[in-house]
C-alpha cells in the first residue's frame, strides 16, 4: 500500500528482454553514414553553405544588422572610453612582464582589438594584453636575450639593440602563436580547450599570479634584477631580491604602497556599490595621472633616482617580418601560449554569452585570435587574450558590442599618436603596483583548496599539482604537468571505478547500493553487480577482481575444481572403485581413496563440464563420493547493470566473454541489463554470442531481469517479502490515490 496523497505511478507491461522487445516493437532502420560519406559532406559546397561559411568567418555581419543605435550606441561610447583608459594603463604595466619597453604595450592594446572586431564572436570581452601571457612571453624573451651576457646566436640579431632584439623575439613568438591558433581554428579543433578543466586553469593562473607578483617586486623596490627563465627561476629571482634588499629605493616603495592601498580601497568600494554607481571609478587612471604630475613636479627621476617610463615615441612603427630562426627556438613555448590565451578568453567570453543570451563559436574564436595575433605581431605587438578586469570594465559600464572595443582602441591610438609624451615621468613602480593590485582575484583562488579537498580530492590534487609545478618549473612546463596530472586523475577514476552490489528497495522497482539502505530485499542466490564506468583494456582486470570479490569466489578456480572432481569420478568408475546405484554413487573399494593431482591436459579443466559419459548429472552442492570435495555455491543468478557503461573496447569484450563463460560453465545464469544499443550492436558485430552466451541474456531494465530470475527460481524468493515485491504489470496509469 502506498501512503495517501503520495505522487505515484503504476506500470503495467510485459516482461521484456532485449530480444522480446525487438520482436514486439518495430525499430526504425536508420542508414549509418560511412567515413567516406562524412568526408564528402565536409567538402561539399553549395550556395547556402558558402553563405553560411562567409557569415561565420565574419560574425560582424550578423550582429551589425541588428545593432540598435539609439539604445546601444551611448552605452558603447561610455564603455569604450572607460575601457580605453584602463587599456592604456594595463598595456604599459603588462608590457613590463614581457620585459619590453612599455610603449609596445600600447600596440598590443590596439591592433588585436581592431582585428577581433571583425572576426570575434564575443560582444563583451576586451582583447589585449593578458598578464599570464605577458609573463610567458617575458620568459622566452629573457631566455633568448638575457639582461646580462650575450643573446642566443640567432640570424637576424646582427645590428639590433637589446630592446630591438627583444621586440623581434616577442613579435615572432606571437606570430607563431597566431599561426597555431589559426590552424586549430581552421581544423575545427576548438574542443581542445575542454581538456583544460576549471580546476586546472584556476591552479595555473594562481601560480602565474605568484610569478607576476615576484616579477614586479623589482619595480616596487627599485632594484636592478636580471630576468631569469626556466625551472626554479622564481627561487633564483627571490634569492637575488633578498640579496639586494638593502639597496631598496624608499621613494619607489612609498609610491607603490600608496598606490596599492588607494587602488585597493576604491576597487572594493566599486564592487560594493556597483549597483549605485553609473560607471566604476577609474581609480588606476586617476592615480596614474596624479603620480605622473607629482613625479614631474618634484623631478623624482633626478632627486630620488627612481626608474620612470621615459620617452614614448609618437606614432606606430613600420611592420616587420617574423624571424624563422626564432620559430625554431620558441615552438615549444608557443603552443602552451596559444592554448592558454584561447582558453582564458573563451572562458570569459562564455560567461558573458550566457549572461547576455547569445552564442559564441570556439573554432571561430580560435580563428579570430589567430588572425589578431598574426596581424598584431607584424606591427610589433605581443600575444593578446583578454584581461579579466578590463573585460569586467567593458561589460559593467554598459558595453553592448565590440564597438566599445573599437572605441577603446581609439583611445589607445590617441595616446600613442598625440599625448604619449605626458607619461614620460610616470614611475615604473606605479605600473608595478597597479599590476600587483589587479592580481587579487587570481591570488584569492587559493581559497578553493579547502572546498576542493572536502568535495573532490582528485580535483584538489590537480589544482595543487598544477600550481606547484607551474611555480617551480615555469608556466610552460607547469601547464604540461597539470595536464598530465589531470589525465592521470581521469584515468584512475575510470580504471578504478566504485563498483557496487545493488538490492531492491522494498515495495518498489528501484535498486540501490545495499550498503546505503536498510529496508531492502535481496533474493537468495541472486547478486546484482553495477559497473559505473566504461569497460576497456585498462580496467577489465579491476572489473574482474571486483566481480570476484562481490560473488565471493573465483569462477575459474571453481570450474577447475569441478572438472578435476569429474575426472576423478570417471577414473574411479573405470577402475570399479565407484559404482552408480539408484541411491547414488557407491564406494566399492575397501582402500581409502585419495584425490590424485593429475596435471595432464590442464586446458581441459577450463572447458565446459560434460556429463555425457556419466549415468547422471552431478549436483555440485550435494556431498560427493569418496573424499572428493568442491566448493559449494549459493549463487545461481548474476545480474550485471550496464546502465553506466558507455563503451567497450575489443580487449574488454574478450575479457567479458571469458568471465561470462566461466560463470555459465559453473551453472550461474548471467544477465546483462540496460545495455547501450551501440554496445549491443558492437557485440553482435564482434561475434560475441555463441552456443554458451546467447542474446537472450540481455534485458531492458534491471527489474525485468529480476522478475525473470524470480519466475525461474521461485524458491529463492522470501515468502515473508513476497507481498512487497513489485510484480510485472501491463499499462501506464496517471497518479492514483489509495
Amino acid at each position: 500500500m502506498q501512503r495517501v496523497g503520495a505522487k505515484q505511478y503504476l506500470v503495467a507491461r510485459a516482461l521484456y528482454s532485449e530480444d522480446s522487445f525487438a520482436e514486439e516493437h518495430e525499430k526504425v532502420c536508420r542508414p549509418h553514414k560511412t567515413t567516406l560519406d562524412h568526408v564528402k559532406q565536409y567538402f561539399k559546397c553549395d550556395a547556402k553553405r558558402a553563405k553560411n561559411t562567409a557569415l561565420s568567418l565574419l560574425p560582424i555581419v550578423g550582429w551589425i544588422k541588428i545593432y540598435r543605435i539609439k539604445e546601444w550606441l551611448l552605452n558603447d561610447i561610455v564603455s569604450g572610453v572607460s575601457t580605453g583608459l584602463v587599456a592604456v594603463l594595463q598595456g604599459l604595466a603588462y608590457c613590463l612582464l614581457a620585459s619590453l619597453p612599455p610603449w609596445y604595450g600600447l600596440f598590443s592594446a590596439f591592433f588585436p582589438v581592431v582585428i577581433y572586431f571583425f572576426f570575434g564572436t564575443s560582444r563583451h570581452i576586451s582583447v589585449g594584453p593578458f598578464p599570464v601571457l605577458c609573463l610567458m612571453i617575458g620568459s622566452v624573451v629573457t631566455r633568448l636575450v638575457p639582461d646580462e651576457g650575450p643573446p642566443v646566436n640567432i640570424t637576424g640579431f646582427e645590428g639590433l639593440t637589446r630592446d630591438e632584439q627583444r621586440v623581434l623575439v616577442a613579435s615572432s613568438v606571437t606570430f607563431l602563436t597566431g599561426i597555431m591558433q589559426l590552424a586549430m581554428g581552421v581544423l575545427q579543433v576548438g574542443f581542445v580547450v575542454m581538456y583544460l578543466s576549471d580546476t586546472l586553469v584556476s591552479g595555473f593562473t594562481t601560480a602565474a599570479a605568484i610569478h607576476i607578483l615576484v616579477s614586479q617586486l623589482k619595480f616596487v623596490l627599485g632594484l636592478q634584477v636580471p630576468g631569469i627563465s626556466g625551472p626554479l627561476a622564481i627561487i633564483y629571482t627571490l634569492e637575488i631580491i633578498f640579496a639586494k634588499i638593502t639597496s631598496t629605493n624608499v621613494c619607489d616603495v612609498v609610491i607603490a604602497l600608496v598606490i596599492m592601498v588607494v587602488v585597493f580601497i576604491v576597487k572594493e568600494l566599486n564592487d560594493r556599490f556597483k549597483s549605485k554607481l553609473p560607471v566604476p571609478i577609474p581609480i588606476e587612471v586617476i592615480m596614474t595621472v596624479i603620480a605622473c604630475g607629482v613625479s614631474y613636479a618634484f623631478d623624482f627621476r633626478v632627486k630620488y633616482g627612481i626608474d620612470v617610463v621615459g620617452y614614448i615615441p609618437q606614432g606606430y612603427e613600420s611592420p616587420i617580418a617574423p624571424n624563422l630562426h626564432i620559430f625554431k627556438e620558441t615552438a615549444v613555448e608557443a603552443f602552451p601560449m596559444a592554448i592558454v590565451g584561447f582558453a582564458v578568453a573563451f572562458s570569459v567570453a562564455k560567461v558573458y554569452s550566457v549572461k547576455h543570451d547569445y552564442t559564441i563559436d570556439g573554432n571561430q574564436e580560435l580563428i579570430a585570435f589567430g588572425i589578431s595575433n598574426i596581424f598584431g605581431a607584424s606591427f610589433k605587438s605581443f600575444a593578446a587574450s583578454t584581461a579579466l578586469s578590463r573585460s569586467a570594465v567593458q561589460e559593467s559600464t554598459g558595453g553592448k558590442t565590440q564597438i566599445a572595443g573599437v572605441l577603446s582602441a581609439l583611445i589607445v591610438m590617441i595616446v600613442t599618436l598625440a599625448i604619449g609624451f605626458l607619461l614620460d615621468p610616470l614611475p615604473k613602480s606605479v605600473l608595478g603596483a597597479v599590476v600587483i593590485v589587479n592580481l587579487k582575484g587570481m591570488l584569492m583562488q587559493v581559497r578553493e583548496i579547502p572546498y576542493l579537498w572536502r568535495r573532490d580530492k582528485p580535483d584538489c590534487v590537480v589544482w595543487l599539482g598544477t600550481c606547484i609545478a607551474s611555480i617551480l618549473l615555469g608556466l610552460d612546463l607547469g601547464l604540461a604537468v597539470g595536464l598530465g596530472v589531470e589525465l592521470i586523475s581521469v584515468i584512475l577514476r575510470t580504471q578504478f571505478p566504485r563498483c557496487s552490489v545493488l538490492a531492491n528497495i522494498r515495495g518498489t522497482d528501484i535498486y540501490k547500493d545495499r550498503k546505503d539502505y536498510t529496508n531492502i530485499i535481496e533474493p537468495k542466490g541472486v547478486i546484482i553487480f553495477r559497473i559505473p564506468a566504461p569497460i576497456f583494456f585498462a580496467n577489465i582486470e579491476f572489473f574482474r577482481s571486483k566481480l570476484t570479490e562481490a560473488v565471493g569466489f573465483n569462477p575459474l578456480k571453481v570450474l577447475r575444481k569441478r572438472n578435476k572432481a569429474l575426472r576423478m569420478i570417471r577414473k574411479l568408475l573405470k577402475k570399479g572403485d565407484l559404482q552408480w546405484t539408484s541411491k547414488g554413487f557407491l564406494n566399492t573399494s575397501f582402500q581409502p581413496i585419495t584425490e590424485s593431482e593429475d596435471e595432464s591436459n590442464m586446458e581441459e579443466l577450463d572447458m565446459s563440464i560434460d556429463f555425457k559419459d556419466l549415468p547422471v548429472s552431478i549436483d555440485w552442492n550435494a556431498d560427493l563420493p569418496a573424499n572428493i570435495s568442491v566448493p559449494k555455491l549459493d549463487l545461481h543468478s548474476l545480474i550485471l547493470d550496464f546502465a553506466a557503461v558507455s563503451f567497450l573496447d575489443i580487449s574488454a569484450l574478450k575479457g567479458l566473454k571469458t568471465m561470462l563463460k566461466e560463470l555459465i560453465r559453473i551453472e550461474v545464469d548471467v544477465y546483462i541489463v540496460a545495455c547501450d544499443p551501440y554496445i549491443l550492436e558492437k557485440l553482435h558485430d564482434c561475434c560475441f554470442f555463441d552456443d554458451e552466451i546467447k542474446p537472450s541474456i540481455f534485458f531492458l531494465t534491471l527489474h525485468d531481469a529480476m522478475v525473470h530470475v524470480l519466475e525461474k527460481h521461485p524458491e529463492c524468493e522470501d515468502k515473508n517479502t513476497q507481498d512487497d515485491t513489485v510484480k510485472p504489470l501491463i499499462t501506464l496509469y496517471p497518479e492514483t490515490k489509495f
